[in-house]
């Protein structure tokens, strides 16, 4: 894609509009990944149409450099394909102003973060970015990468990056910075300024003092929900784009039509008009957190290990299965709803059907593998409050317990049971250590209880609620002997046997 030399004015095929370049950047992103740039970069673009300002986006990729390359061979612009059965259409978000790769200049990152032009720095690095161990919340002090940015030189981990580039900042300009995560963390900012906190804390005290005592005062840390279902980019998307824009596009985003972002309002050094992208400021994040998290995510996770396991390529193909269906509503309804406060103004049930037409759009393609991917992380954030509310009460939740099955099948299948080509391609940190638990237990009581309990792979206190460790066992063993539809049958009986009587929640 190519722009002309007045700034990016003129409109391709089809009336697409090229806005605007801003002029200088007010905000450094770690993480310049699809989400990214059909998401925050939206809002972002909207902003600036709106309200102007000096808002432009400095682009940090994390290792890749292919994004960063095609960025600059494109005059930092690319497109956006909203896609529906209905169609496609194509906008394209003007605000990068630079990128760069934070693997091959970690010291840029650094003073790209002290850089008191810089007003708020912006991640999406996933869960697996933030350093910190599952069990305890707490930053992992254990890990190579943090031990070796808190020896110095370059830092490689983000939260070093953040912690050192805030040191810089503090020593030289002193002037206010707002940290805004967009990942899928309970409590992101409070979460990530404890970890930064926490490596600050880390360093000699003449090393960290003043670095703390800036922190405290001057740099916020909002908590945001992100939502909007985010696929890979695809060849044939390349060459779909390209063919409405009349210029090839190597890196087009596809995104669903559907997009939330719900941030508190708690900037220290001022922020663009998000609002004007349809962004909610709310002093409710907690709540949009929790709904996006459970009712979203958490059904998303049982529909891809689910669907995985019957063959299914992507979430679509998984949803239009009617067992996979009816489990998903029955754990949205039963299991995860009970467990969140609504925010105000939220028609949940309007949000509940949204879910299922977006779960269901087939023209997205929203693949199984990656919706299963890095479960370890994920479902750490999903599952254990839901699991734990439902224990407490005296109710077993069948389908949280289906879920972690589900995964367990994909990750650490029982020895001889073939999951199937799209759990094998899903990958995950925890991957290797539950291959090594498969391969040496003889039932999938002994995978659930050595990965649950043993590993505290969701956390202690679920660790030590053994009907639920031993209800997964159970599903796992009918996963690998009678098949997914089995299990899915033995669950969703069960869950419907519990609330018998009951009215029902869950549509027919």
């Amino acid at each position: 894609m190519s722009a002309d030399a007045q700034g990016l004015t003129r409109s391709y095929r089809g009336g697409v509009a090229i806005p605007r370049m801003p002029a200088r950047p007010g905000i450094l992103h770690l993480g310049l990944g699809n989400f990214h740039r059909a998401h925050q970069a939206v809002y972002t673009s909207a902003a600036l149409a709106a309200d102007g300002g000096d808002w432009g986006i400095v682009g940090v990729a994390s290792r890749s450099r292919s994004i960063v390359d095609a960025m600059r061979a494109q005059d930092m612009t690319y497109s956006v394909a909203t896609i529906s059965p209905a169609g496609t259409a194509l906008s394209v978000p003007g605000v990068h102003t630079d990128a760069f790769v934070a693997g091959e200049e970690p010291q840029r990152v650094v003073d790209g973060i002290a850089d008191p032009g810089i007003r708020i720095v912006t991640l999406t690095v996933t869960e697996n970015g933030y350093s910190y161990s599952p069990a305890t919340g707490h930053l992992d002090t254990s890990g190579d990468t943090i031990l070796a940015d808190l020896r110095g030189g370059a830092p490689r981990s983000t939260i070093g990056q953040l912690a050192r580039g805030i040191q810089r900042r503090a020593a030289t300009s002193g002037s206010p910075l707002t940290v805004l995560s967009c990942d899928n963390l309970a409590a992101n900012g409070p979460h990530t300024r404890r970890l930064v906190e926490e490596f600050l804390q880390e360093l000699p005290a003449g090393e960290s003092a003043d670095a703390l005592a800036f922190l405290r005062s001057s740099v916020s840390f909002p908590s945001s929900m992100v939502d909007r279902i985010v696929p890979s980019t695809t060849p044939a998307l390349r060459d779909e784009v390209s063919s409405l824009l009349g210029v090839r596009d190597e890196i087009p985003v596809p995104a669903e039509p559907f997009t939330m972002w719900a941030i508190e309002d708690d900037f220290a050094a001022g922020r663009p008009a998000w609002e004007a992208g349809g962004a909610v400021f709310s002093d409710e994040v907690g709540r949009y957190e929790q709904m996006k998290v459970r009712l979203l995510n958490g059904t998303h996770s049982l529909i891809a290990y689910l669907g995985a396991l019957s063959g299914a390529g992507t979430i679509p193909d998984a949803i239009h299965r009617s067992d996979i269906e009816r489990a998903a509503r029955l754990v949205l309804a039963r299991e995860y709803l009970p467990s969140i406060q609504v925010p105000s103004g939220v028609d949940i049930e309007h949000y509940e059907r949204e879910l299922f037409l977006r779960w269901g759009n087939t023209a997205l393609g929203h693949r199984t593998t990656q919706v299963g991917t890095d479960g370890s992380v994920k479902l750490r954030q999903r599952i254990p409050e839901p699991a734990l509310r439902a224990l407490d009460s005296g109710e077993m939740p069948h389908l949280i317990a289906l879920t972690v099955a589900g995964y367990l099948s994909c990750l650490a299948p029982r020895r001889g049971f073939d999951p199937g080509p799209y759990a094998a391609a899903m990958t995950d940190a925890a991957r290797e250590r539950l291959a090594g638990i498969a391969r040496s237990a003889r039932t999938g009581a002994e995978i659930a209880e050595r990965s649950i309990s043993g590993l505290q792979l969701f956390g202690e206190e679920l660790a030590d609620r053994h009907p639920f460790v031993d209800r997964v066992g159970e599903l796992v063993d009918t996963i690998a002997r009678d098949g997914v539809s089995a299990a899915i049958a033995d669950s969703t009986t069960a869950a419907e046997a519990a609330v018998k009587g009951r009215p029902s929640e869950v549509p027919a």
